[in-house]
């Protein structure tokens, strides 16, 4: 399929899908307000498809990378789900390295935040990538059925096997100690509650177009934080002048950055919403944030 962009698609079509993709309609509904959209060539099927994920796009780092290794592992989560299972990758021969947990969207461990864990492992990071559907058989390698099991997880549970996952990477022998956490969408807010939970446990979090915690929460926060906003993603972009007050008023160093004509989801490099500059703007500043914090 020809690789579409943002700008191919008008704005309301854009913020419609952002809608579905958060839970707010269903597919069926999607469809029936597209319609609009549809022209003589193009259906509103169509148009769903072509906003949709594709992801062989977002491998940058191959699985097999002489540079890397990889692999599956399953971690003990006593206050969640019992186990969860994620993807574990570090830079070939190389010694003790700092460590990034990395929080996926609300469809679970799909290929693009495999590939971003390799990212990291390319420089010169442990990067483990936790799958939140573990308890429901993990990532089915379908978006749309990844959003149906999303919503049969327990959210307590979940957050309770993220924490585990977080602390169990910190503990890795070949780790130095030093934990960051990146996190997109949902995993963005994932990565805001974990700074509020971990406290000075939690080196750097750099949230995506996360959620923010409230006032009270955000004061508990010892991790610096980088948070990364789309313009035109007002629903979560909006909540940024709190969190920075917040942030501020708790003597925490923070940076916030808001990409100018980019949309949620803009580092997601399957789908058209993905925006080159921010994104590769965006990951400068994520690595070199966390270089700065995990490597002191």
């Amino acid at each position: 399929m020809e690789r579409k962009k943002a700008s191919d698609f008008p704005q309301e079509l854009l913020n419609l899908f952002d809608v579905y993709v958060h839970g707010g309609m269903s597919r069926r509904g999607f469809l029936d307000r597209a319609q609009k959209f549809a022209t003589l060539g193009v259906s509103a099927a169509a148009l769903f498809e072509m906003l949709r994920p594709n992801y062989a796009w977002a491998i940058q780092v191959p699985p097999d990378d002489s540079r890397i290794t990889a692999r599956f592992v399953t971690i003990p989560s006593p206050e969640g789900d019992g186990a969860i299972k994620g993807y574990l990758v570090r830079a070939a021969n190389a010694d003790k390295l700092p460590a990034v947990l990395v929080v996926h969207e609300n469809r679970g461990l799909n290929p693009y935040i495999e590939d971003v864990a390799r990212r990291l492992a390319l420089a010169n990071f442990i990067a483990f990538a936790p799958d939140g559907l573990t308890s429901v058989g993990g990532y089915p390698g379908d978006d749309e059925k990844g959003a149906e099991l999303f919503r049969r997880v327990d959210p307590v549970k979940m957050q309770e096997d993220f924490a585990a996952a977080a602390r169990w990477l910190k503990s890795l022998p070949d780790s130095t100690g030093k934990l960051g956490a990146i996190g997109f969408c949902f995993g963005g807010g994932v990565v805001n509650e974990l700074a509020v939970r971990m406290g000075s446990d939690l080196d750097a979090a750099v949230p995506f177009y996360g959620m923010q915690p409230d006032a009270a929460d955000a004061a508990k926060i010892k991790a610096p934080i980088n948070a990364q906003y789309g313009e035109l993603d007002q629903r979560i972009t909006s909540g940024w002048p709190a969190f920075d007050t917040a942030l501020a008023e708790a003597g925490v160093p923070h940076e916030g950055h808001i990409y100018k004509g980019a949309n949620h989801g803009f580092h997601n490099d399957t789908t058209p919403r993905y925006d080159q500059a921010a994104a590769e703007e965006a990951w400068r500043r994520t690595i070199d944030w966390l270089n700065k914090y995990l490597r002191a």
